[in-house]
């Protein structure tokens, strides 16, 4: 392709990815600051909010060995993050124990360098730090998907990835679940170079956030187990996480009971699964966990049937991303967009498969022209409505309807991804 026509792209990029940030930082944050502080809730932190529960445990548990995740050092966390802890006489108060430290204890131990700084320093610290580690997951990506995409092009896509909301949200709550992206990128790579036992050791840190990355664990185990020259990748992963474990145990010997005890309470406070979310709060209730429980037992069959693929075969690499999509609807929740970074390796797969698409078909057309939507979506929205404000009555502007038109793509886009995903590996299969 032309150079002008990747001048032309990059500049269309540079013209989405301002709109989305200035709508984001300029438009969309000030109101929801503005709607916390109506509750009485914005007189603590809300830019790194995220990350403070880890700093504030790390701070104080790892010198004095408190309970992690004790009803005191909750009110302590909601006091930093809130101004006040939370109350149940007020009606417009979450429940009392949200914002529980939700974390397996050795989190705390990986990250405890952050705990030696001044949380306003960190923050500093963080909102450079996050964004280059998840520019850095794109590059690693390709590098694992062996696709080395022209100059002009890899600025696009890294733009494109970057600059969307879901994104942008993890970059100001300064969330943890980058951080995770950063070294399940890293263990894509690890594997695809075979050095098996340090792509394990990464694998078991991505444990700090589970749901992340349970599926495709579950995968690389059973693919590290079904030859014997894999069995490197199973040890690292394993003693890894047991040097985790165990040390954790010797700071806080009752940990597990108690972290568990979090997990069990987490889904009555927490956004269901987008998979409960899609059919809508009445047949949500019934649909959702019949339909979340057969796609993990999709993931699961698919899982145990691809374990021979080689790690330089496509049929290994979009395993794993179906089993990130797969993740993304069913296992995180539904109000943690900013894990969807789990995405990427499906994003770029489908971006490589996207001239074979345009030819294999009208379906594949329209899942094509779909995708596209979806993803252009929130930059198009974001640039029509700074455009359009000036003209717009304020009361038309803010009404929710028309504000929340660049985020109304965030639910739904992980299932375009997962559909045009499956579709590939479909033609795929019936190509060979």
């Amino acid at each position: 392709m032309s150079l002008r026509v990747q001048a032309a792209a990059l500049c269309l990029a540079l013209l989405g990815a301002g709109s989305m940030l200035y709508y984001h930082l300029g438009l969309l944050l000030p109101r929801v600051i503005a709607a916390r502080t109506a509750q009485g809730l914005g007189n603590g932190y809300s830019f790194g909010n995220d990350f403070y529960p880890v700093w504030l445990t790390s701070r104080a548990c790892l010198r004095q060995r408190c309970n992690l995740y004790s009803p005191e050092m909750t009110r302590e966390i909601q006091i930093g993050l809130y101004g006040r802890p939370l109350d149940s006489m007020h009606p417009s108060d979450p429940p009392p124990d949200y914002r529980t430290f939700a974390y397996p204890a050795f989190t705390d131990l990986v990250l405890w360098p952050a705990a030696e700084l001044n949380f306003s320093h960190l923050r500093v610290v963080l909102v450079v730090l996050l964004p280059l580690l998840t520019a850095a997951s794109v590059w690693l990506w390709m590098l694992a998907l062996d696709w080395h995409p022209q100059p002009l092009w890899f600025a696009v896509l890294l733009l494109l990835l970057l600059c969307n909301y879901p994104v942008l949200e993890g970059f100001f709550a300064e969330q943890p679940g980058l951080l995770v992206g950063f070294l399940l990128a890293s263990a894509a790579l690890a594997v695809r170079k075979s050095r098996l036992l340090l792509a394990g050791s990464f694998m078991a840190l991505t444990l700090m956030k589970p749901q992340m990355t349970l599926l495709a664990i579950f995968y690389l185990l059973i693919w590290s187990l079904a030859k014997r020259g894999r069995a490197r990748l199973w040890v690292g992963f394993l003693a890894t996480l047991l040097l985790l474990v165990g040390a954790s145990l010797w700071i806080w010997p009752h940990w597990i009971g108690q972290w568990l005890k979090v997990i069990v309470e987490y889904p009555r406070y927490a956004t269901p699964a987008l998979v409960n979310l899609l059919p809508g709060s009445v047949l949500g209730a019934y649909l959702g966990p019949a339909a979340l429980v057969a796609l993990i037992g999709v993931g699961a069959w698919l899982a145990w049937r691809k374990r021979r693929a080689t790690s330089d075969s496509p049929d290994f690499w979009r395993t794993i991303s179906l089993l990130l999509g797969i993740t993304s609807v069913t296992l995180l929740p539904g109000q943690a967009i900013y894990d969807q970074v789990i995405l990427f390796p499906a994003i770029l797969l489908a971006v490589c498969d996207a001239s074979n698409l345009r030819t294999a078909g009208f379906v594949s057309r329209i899942l094509l022209a779909v995708g596209a939507i979806v993803l252009f979506w929130p930059w198009v929205a974001a640039f029509g409505l700074i455009v359009a404000r000036p003209w717009l009555p304020p009361p038309l502007f803010e009404w929710t309807a028309v504000f929340a038109l660049p985020l109304r793509t965030a639910a739904s886009f992980p299932f375009v991804v997962l559909a045009l995903l499956t579709y590939i590996g479909r033609l795929s299969e019936g190509g060979n």
